[in-house]
């Protein structure tokens, strides 16, 4: 049974998937929220587009809740021990649902708009936007499926930009067993 959760959220770019995956050679199990919509839309045939991950996700929550998606992870975590990872939380409902689960962290990568569009470019994922103006509409899109007010209201805040990666992985790291610690005390 999982005994903590540790929910790893930002905006595109920020550098999550960087950070929670540090953090889980650490700790404990890796899980990828994205993953679950992609392999919806392989189940569907759909590409793995912005577009189409996006208006996945968004049905996903319209027909089944905002905490659709993170109800699906937590079958998988269901099978996992110790302290699970969970990368790209989206609103505050999938928080809690975690929260229900087990006790949860919250960490919050941040970079500028700047340094995360030219880490998508590099990237060049199916889903990254190819220009500039996409790149501000999808994360419109993004902080209206509530990523803002997670990364608001995050236990701890890691800066991604203008730093050695190394330096970024052990601060997180760093800072959430900390926070771990706090949380499981309280339980």
């Amino acid at each position: 049974m999982v005994k903590a959760i540790v929910c790893v959220t930002g905006m595109p770019g920020a550098g999550k998937t960087l950070v929670a995956r540090c953090v889980s050679e650490s700790l404990g199990a890796y899980v990828n929220m994205g993953d679950v919509v992609r392999s919806k839309a392989a189940e569907l045939g759909l590409e793995p587009t912005s577009d189409n991950l996006l208006r996945i996700a968004r049905e996903l929550r319209a027909r089944y809740g905002p905490d659709a998606v993170a109800r699906e992870v937590a079958g998988v975590l269901s099978g996992l021990e110790g302290v699970a990872v969970v990368d790209g939380v989206r609103n505050l409902e999938e928080v809690e649902h975690f929260s229900r689960v087990a006790p949860t962290v919250v960490v919050a990568v941040h970079a500028s708009p700047r340094a995360r569009y030219e880490r998508l470019r590099r990237r060049g994922r199916e889903d990254d936007p190819a220009a500039y103006r996409e790149f501000l509409e999808r994360d419109s899109r993004e902080l209206e499926l509530g990523l803002g007010a997670v990364v608001a209201l995050a236990d701890v805040v890691v800066v991604n930009e203008g730093r050695d990666v190394r330096e970024v992985c052990r601060e997180a790291l760093e800072r959430v067993r900390e926070a771990l610690r706090d949380v499981l005390a309280e339980g």
